[in-house]
């Protein structure tokens, strides 16, 4: 059987879950802690990040988006590869995960700031991403047209994160179609059942 390493609230990770569990691969789940990951994980990727999927053939795959593509390639029901847009997620993978980061963890790339500490500089420029984003889902119900597809798919758990760093702050915004797309999202019955809780893996657990 595939087995699956992931971490719940990781973003990359929930993007592999999401299109494995439509693309309805049968996978072992191995939930870990990012400051305690197990051997196994790291003698699969020594990259020690998540997710890291193992096929049931054997072969490595270490980046989310491989991993998605890799089991979407193998059933799409939704036709979500229909459209896809790689250019915007790859300005969502690049640009804005940089600002995303720098803006919500400021404390590990700058020097006199405590934890919890939020970069407004980095906010701004990823403002500047996310008004691109709501421009378009002003135009349409999804971000390349009225279909959803896996440019959504890919994108919407990093815009998550981002609304989670202050809530009251994005919910004052413009970004009222952002919003709304990224409310259907998390509110879908697809992504209440990704995020189901596991326990931390071990090796006699499995």
């Amino acid at each position: 059987m595939a087995i699956l390493y992931s971490f719940r609230r990781c973003p990359y990770a929930m993007r592999a879950r999401l299109a494995l569990h439509v693309s309805e691969v049968d996978y072992e789940h191995r939930e870990v802690l990012l400051r305690d990951k197990p051997a196994e994980m790291l003698a699969a990727s020594a990259k020690g990040t998540v997710p890291v999927f193992i096929t049931d053939t054997g072969e490595v795959l270490e980046e989310s988006l491989d991993v998605a593509l890799w089991a979407l390639s193998r059933h799409d029901p939704h036709g979500w590869l229909d459209g896809y847009d790689a250019a915007l997620t790859a300005l969502n993978d690049g640009p804005f995960k940089t600002h995303l980061d720098r803006y919500k963890y400021a404390s590990r790339y700058e020097e006199n700031t405590k934890r919890g500490d939020v970069n407004l500089s980095h906010r701004s420029k990823a403002e500047v991403i996310l008004n691109q984003l709501n421009q378009k889902l002003e135009r349409n119900s999804y971000l390349t047209g009225s279909e959803q597809n896996f440019t959504d798919i890919s994108i919407f758990p990093f815009i998550r994160q981002f609304a989670a760093v202050e809530p009251k702050w994005w919910n004052s915004t413009d970004f009222a179609a952002l919003r709304d797309w990224l409310t259907r999202h998390v509110e879908s019955d697809l992504f209440k059942n990704i995020m189901k809780k596991h326990p931390q893996w071990a090796p006699s657990a499995s």
